[in-house]
């Protein structure tokens, strides 16, 4: 049964966007006023142009001939350098003709000082466009490196996210980018956002603008068969929850204020139906796919599928945005103490979609009140039996769900497992704090505590 609030929701809608012509008659609750809405009333779509196909990296070089390209900068990190999706994209460059220089020092899950290195290497030449091939800390790092490289005279605070930064627009011409990403997850190379470590306050933030969008993504499934095992997991939870968030994110009309003028008009807009769509797409293929992916590496059906379903959950975060799982993630991942994953190298690190994943059961428990039918549509489409289920239960039903899939690809039992103890609590949630972007896209507002109260529910979760 359809709640009243999204029948509210659609009548809404409706009235709005209903012909007010004196042909269709006086409905009897018209007012026509020049007054800017306290609550938004449109969404918009926005997105990378999208080349998908086994061995379409080959055709980069045209692409950058096509752009009449002279000398580009190529991005990447030590490990993508030395596989076969690095040689493929400078083998195409060089059948082509263009010069280019390579940037191989990405840190993968980046910070402000990474970040300024880049930037730095990117105003050391003299770039027309720019290239970037690795997963979502290489996109996110040569998004930067291109905006800054474009506008100079820039403090790197200016386009940090608001209130770590000033959350300047983005009002100048940045160069040409594409983007090839080699993992399954972030969806980066649709979005224009560019997320790093701010090592100042032990937590993530970014950069977000349409700007920032590559102009072209060329997903190559060939790039995931040598991705391993761990980071196909933890990538594949990026996209489980980018999924997730996005469907059950505040609607766009309950999001506001609206924007004087639609160019503001912010990416992170909340669910509508177009980003729905795409959201109920990568929750159906995650259902299929996602632990066959990362059983088998040469699973070419499932790790071409799950590339694809990373990339339109790209889009659909991309317009729709992030909540919760993300905002705690950041401090997560930004407060890394000693974990060390397998397959990610030596250092401690905390991947981005380990640290996402951690609160999503507690999340989506909290946010079930929210539109239980959603949340129980979801639990559905990853294969959860919710026949004659109940709306006070959407919550439970699909935490389990979540819950299920974690211990079929053996996550980590929580945040103890990553390190953390109750005492680190108050620190996480002052992380959180300044994720003030992706607090305001969650359907439900939480204060200090609740926030606390779902990361003590996620130190032990099964």
């Amino acid at each position: 049964m359809t709640s009243r609030k999204r029948i509210f929701d659609l009548l809404r809608t409706i009235n709005i966007a209903s012909c007010q012509c004196p042909a269709h008659g006086y409905r009897g609750n018209i007012q026509v006023s020049n007054a800017t809405p306290l609550k938004d009333y449109a969404f918009e779509i926005k997105c990378s142009t999208v080349r998908y196909g086994l061995g379409v990296t080959r055709e980069v070089g045209q692409d950058l001939v096509n752009l009449n390209a002279k000398n580009v900068c190529v991005m990447t990190d030590p490990n993508v350098a030395s596989l076969s999706p690095m040689k493929a994209v400078l083998d195409s460059l060089t059948r082509n003709g263009i010069n280019y220089k390579v940037y191989d020092k990405v840190r993968v899950e980046p910070t402000d000082s990474s970040f300024k290195d880049a930037i730095h290497f990117a105003k050391e030449g003299n770039f027309d466009s720019f290239v970037a091939i690795g997963g979502g800390s290489v996109m996110d790092t040569c998004k930067a490196a291109n905006l800054y490289y474009s506008d100079p005279d820039a403090e790197f605070l200016d386009y940090v996210n608001a209130p770590v930064g000033k959350g300047k627009a983005v009002n100048i011409q940045v160069k040409p980018m594409i983007a090839i990403p080699t993992t399954s997850g972030t969806g980066s190379e649709t979005t224009g956002v560019s997320i790093f470590d701010y090592e100042e306050i032990h937590a993530k933030t970014g950069i977000s603008h349409n700007a920032l969008r590559p102009i072209l993504a060329l997903i190559d499934p060939l790039h995931t068969l040598t991705v391993p095992e761990k980071v196909s997991n933890y990538s594949g939870f990026d996209i489980f929850c980018h999924a997730l968030e996005s469907f059950t994110a505040i609607p766009f009309t309950e999001r506001g204020p609206a924007p004087a003028n639609p160019a503001l008009r912010p990416a992170y807009q909340g669910s509508n139906p177009i980003s729905d769509v795409w959201a109920r797409f990568c929750l159906q293929t995650l259902q299929k796919y996602f632990v066959r992916s990362v059983n088998n590496s040469g699973d070419v059906e499932a790790r071409s599928s799950m590339h694809l379903a990373a990339t339109i959950a790209g889009v659909g975060i991309g317009n729709a945005g992030v909540h919760l799982c993300h905002g705690l993630a950041y401090p997560i991942a930004g407060n890394v103490k000693s974990f060390v994953p397998e397959d990610y190298g030596s250092n401690p690190i905390i991947p981005h979609g380990l640290s996402v994943v951690m609160t999503a059961p507690a999340v989506f428990r909290f946010t079930a009140s929210s539109d239980p039918e959603k949340h129980l549509e979801a639990a559905s489409l990853l294969g959860a039996d919710v026949t004659n289920a109940k709306r006070k239960d959407a919550g439970r039903i699909l935490s389990d769900v979540i819950l299920l899939y974690m211990d079929k690809l053996k996550i980590e039992n929580g945040l103890k497992a990553l390190g953390y103890t109750n005492d680190d609590i108050p620190d996480l949630v002052k992380g959180a704090l300044p994720q003030d972007r992706l607090l305001k896209i969650a359907p439900v507002t939480q204060s200090e505590e609740d926030l606390s109260k779902l990361l003590e529910e996620s130190l032990t979760i099964y």
